[in-house]
């Protein structure tokens, strides 16, 4: 069990070389305590992952392909835009924490992780890998329900992030604009995942930093319409409604419990 264990220590200190050493001194990282590497190797990244895909996808959207998604009156002022940021990067050392302290919980052994495919084959990997991506849609879905319907959580957390609630206020910078501890808990699902279900620890850590893409994503205001993805359009509605449309990656969770609308019967209101 512990040459087992060992093997989460060994991807943990490959991923802070991988990143730290390319991007900083070896007298700044080395010295720091293995927590506090992994807390700056998550939080350069999803600071480099928030950056790159909000810039990228606005310089599409916006620039290159200007009024083709998105008419001019319908785009984002740049102090909307500046304000998102400002909001998600007084957030952003926060959100570094949870995949640390799953990291932790991993190594000593208190998840139900798995290190290595091989442990598993891939048949249980893609197996287990369903079961994990059903509890975090789930999960997702009724944190975020929960942080509308309970008052006190709505006005005290979530509602930072539902000033943005109109077509040209919402931008790709919008989706990790948000109280600390509301971002922490739509994410948790995530890690209350990993003490359910056997799960390959790498594919967890690259599913948390797909959020950061798939969050700027669903606020571009642009309906990709591809079933069953829960796309833009569906959630610029849950922006303008607010008691629709609370899923994560699918529709299948609001149309579990009925509090799906979609863009398309939405009278025009959302493209």
């Amino acid at each position: 069990m512990d040459e087992y264990r060992e093997l989460f220590v060994e991807d943990t200190d490959w991923y802070n070389r991988i990143l730290l050493g390319t991007l900083l001194p070896q007298c700044v990282w080395v010295p720091l305590p293995r927590f506090l590497q992994t807390w700056l190797r998550n939080y350069i990244g999803g600071v480099l992952l928030y950056f790159i895909s909000g810039f990228s996808w606005c310089f599409y959207i916006y620039y290159w392909k200007g009024n083709v998604y998105v008419p001019k009156d319908a785009i984002p002022s740049r102090r909307a835009m500046l304000l998102q940021i400002s909001v998600a990067m007084k957030a952003m050392p926060w959100y570094s924490l949870l995949p640390c302290i799953s990291e932790y919980l991993t190594e000593i052994g208190w998840t139900k992780s798995f290190p290595r495919l091989y442990h598993v084959g891939w048949p249980a990997y893609l197996f287990y890998l369903a079961i994990y991506l059903i509890i975090v849609e789930f999960g997702i879905y009724w944190m975020h329900r929960e942080l509308h319907d309970i008052k006190p959580l709505y006005k005290h957390l979530h509602a930072t992030h539902h000033i943005y609630n109109k077509q040209n206020t919402l931008s790709p910078f919008a989706g990790m604009a948000f109280h600390p501890l509301d971002g922490i808990l739509q994410a948790l699902p995530h890690s209350l995942a990993l003490f359910i279900i056997p799960t390959h620890f790498t594919a967890h850590l690259v599913l948390i930093f797909i959020e950061g893409i798939w969050t700027a994503n669903i606020h571009d205001c642009i309906h990709g319409k591809l079933w069953p993805v829960m796309g833009a359009g569906y959630h610029t509605i849950h922006h303008t409604t607010y008691r629709h449309n609370y899923g994560h990656y699918t529709i299948w969770m609001d149309w579990m419990f009925g509090t799906l609308r979609d863009p398309e019967e939405d009278d025009g209101k959302v493209m």
